[in-house]
């Protein structure tokens, strides 16, 4: 941590049902209240927008809003639910998945949706506030350990970073296996915009069948309709078919695509949801941490989501089919596992030179040795 950086302790005593301020800095403010069901939230906003976090819960951004609009999912919950339960509280903008395992879990699976992390309780949380190259910002980071005798024992500590200007965050976070024996991990960043009708997806991952697949098998609970069917077929024969959201598509349950993105000269992998007013969505990843880029989209009446890029260490079909395949990371006794990612919205004007670089990182780019030594745009 940088010596010049502010570190405010924050504990569940200080969020109450009126919202109060925790701090002021330089354009930013941090607010911090509890929803009517009882869940604590640190409210961080600038002039572009803001972010809701819960500190103390999976540490998730429940909401975001930036550039005037929401990016946050539609779903069945107006507010966070006190639970461990997956989907008993679903409807966040951001959930970090993890890391014993993540994903559906399959027939023989024993861990649940998704992992231990998504509403994994948090200690040891503090806002972060300071200036850094990109100048002021606002941090939360936070700890939690995961023990379980004669299984695992972890401690996962993220940190998401929104400047003062900016209109996405930048998360990171570290997992350090405190076992004396190795750690076999799975990572998922769930990050869950708002389709646009009209939207337009880009990324650099080519169109055919080797780097993007259909996951055909849905988990027990989803039943199927016949024009849901027809449209995954169509999808899997035709892979840029889904680059278009049309208004109206049957993609109910889920349409579920696990990509291989190539990344820019610099390490980074970048998608886009370009909406009708050329206003964007993006993620940044690195493949070198993530080599999975997982898109998941949900257009029903009661959800309507895009997962643009989840980025993953597998994909998400639970732990037995991530170790069968040798997907599983393993980390060291003492070791630590990092990744960092940025995601939000984008100005008109930045987005389309953000498609530009996409463009020259894309399927038919000159390899890194010879591509265009361009770095990645600030995104704000």
């Amino acid at each position: 941590m940088h010596p010049d950086h502010v570190l405010i302790d924050l504990v569940p005593e200080q969020f109450g049902s009126s919202e109060t301020i925790v701090a002021r800095y330089a354009g930013l403010v941090a607010t911090a209240f509890r929803y009517q069901s009882g869940v604590a939230a640190l409210r961080i906003s600038n002039e572009k927008g803001e972010i809701v976090m819960l500190p103390f819960q999976g540490q998730q951004i429940w909401d975001a809003t930036f550039l005037g609009r929401s990016l946050t999912m539609r779903s069945m919950f107006d507010e966070p639910i006190a639970t461990r339960d997956y989907l008993s509280s679903y409807g966040a903008f951001f959930i970090h998945c993890g890391a014993t395992a993540m994903g559906n879990p399959g027939p023989s699976d024993r861990h649940p949706l998704h992992g231990d992390l998504p509403n994994a309780p948090y200690r040891d949380v503090q806002l972060i506030v300071g200036e850094n190259a990109e100048g002021s910002f606002m941090a939360v980071t936070g700890r939690s350990r995961q023990t379980v005798a004669f299984s695992h024992d972890y401690v996962a500590q993220p940190t998401v970073r929104l400047q003062r200007d900016g209109t996405s965050v930048a998360v990171d976070i570290a997992i350090e296996n405190l076992k004396h024996s190795p750690m076999e991990l799975m990572y998922l960043a769930h990050i869950n915009f708002r389709p646009a009708d009209g939207g337009r997806l880009v990324d650099s991952v080519a169109d055919d069948r080797a780097d993007i697949v259909v996951r055909q098998v849905l988990p027990p609970f989803f039943t199927p309709s016949d024009s849901y069917l027809a449209y995954r077929d169509a999808i899997v024969a035709d892979p840029s078919r889904h680059r278009m959201l049309t208004k109206g598509e049957p993609i109910d349950p889920e349409l579920v695509l696990t990509m291989k993105a190539k990344a820019d000269a610099e390490g980074w992998a970048h998608a886009l949801q370009v909406h009708p007013d050329q206003t964007a969505d993006f993620v940044s990843f690195r493949p070198a941490e993530l080599n999975y880029a997982v898109r998941w989209i949900t257009r029903g009446a009661d959800q309507d989501a895009l997962g643009l890029v989840l980025p993953a260490t597998a994909e998400p079909d639970g732990y037995l089919a991530a170790k069968e395949r040798g997907r599983l990371v393993v980390v060291a006794p003492g070791g630590i596992f990092r990744c960092a990612l940025r995601f939000g919205a984008m100005t008109a004007d930045i987005a389309a030179r953000q498609e530009l670089v996409i463009s020259r990182s894309g399927p038919e780019a000159p390899s890194p040795t010879h591509a265009p030594q361009t770095r990645p745009e600030p995104h704000d």
